[in-house]
């Protein structure tokens, strides 16, 4: 306490100077109109000027992390296209014209991008909203990809907004395979890791590694083959020890899933009507 009267007894004259300047520009601009006007604009002037930095900063480094996932894709990309080229060649049985060949394969298949408008993370039953509807040409069972791997698969379908279960439902059940090597089987999601997924029913007699890329293997009529779902981190067996049991670290985190694409096919009515006459046939001989 002593002290504090000493600091004020020996600066009063300099706080007493600052409580009077305080008191007259505080009266000098409520009560002038014109000096008011400036200090307002001034304010208004350099607070603006601050948010514009804030906001440069920001698309700054969004646009670098942006940037980064996009050159990760494109190396992705380029490594699939130069597999389905090559085996396209060896399908045709020739080396002939594969550019001519991939175009007519690419031109069947058309990308809807879409924004993300609800996720949920922490469900057993995660599902997902996006802004495209029926009316832009969103059908059920229509595959959904971002710019760095798997999704999920439409499931309803509105007018303008459609519901998506992603890979994060236990409900999901999408064919897989191994980069590579040939071997498949089915994504399960066991509700817990919001960053992994299980590939289960992998044979025993596989060659596997860490680290090995899974993708979509191309055996149903929702994904074309050689789409990123992430990478093997752990192997283990199945519960009934007859079938490898892989853990699968995702490559599309959905904790920012943002912007999303909707896998359009030409022929994707076509397929899917005889593909459920053909069941209903079979279920009637049953």
């Amino acid at each position: 306490m002593d002290n504090l009267t000493a600091f004020l007894t020996k600066n009063f004259h300099w706080l007493l100077f600052l409580l009077l300047e305080t008191v007259s520009v505080t009266l000098l601009l409520r009560y002038n109109s014109y000096q008011g006007s400036v200090w307002i604009s001034s304010a208004n002037a350099v607070s603006g000027k601050l948010f514009e930095w804030q906001s440069g900063v920001e698309q700054f480094f969004q646009l670098n992390d942006r940037a980064w996932q996009l050159a990760v894709r494109n190396v992705e990309l380029e490594d699939e296209l130069s597999k389905v080229r090559e085996e396209l060649r060896q399908l045709r049985g020739d080396t002939l014209q594969p550019d001519s060949t991939m175009s007519s394969v690419a031109s069947e298949l058309h990308l809807l991008q879409a924004k993300v408008v609800s996720n949920t993370l922490h469900r057993r039953d995660n599902l997902i909203t996006i802004d495209r509807g029926s009316l832009d040409g969103v059908e059920p069972d229509m595959g959904v990809v971002s710019g760095m791997g798997l999704v999920g698969v439409v499931y309803m379908v509105g007018s303008h907004y459609s519901v998506v279960i992603p890979l994060l439902n236990v409900h999901s059940r999408i064919s897989c395979g191994i980069r590579g090597s040939g071997y498949f089987g089915y994504l399960l999601w066991d509700g817990v890791s919001t960053t992994d997924v299980f590939m289960e029913d992998v044979p025993r007699h596989a060659q596997l590694k860490r680290g090995a890329y899974v993708e979509t293997s191309g055996y149903s009529d929702i994904f074309p083959p050689g789409i990123t779902v992430g990478k093997i981190v752990d192997i283990g067996n199945s519960a009934d020890g007859l079938s490898y049991r892989l853990r699968i670290r995702l490559s599309t985190d959905f904790g920012c899933l943002r912007d999303v694409s909707v896998i359009s096919d030409k022929h994707f009515s076509e397929r899917l009507q005889l593909l459920k006459a053909a069941r209903d046939s079979l279920a009637l001989a049953n």
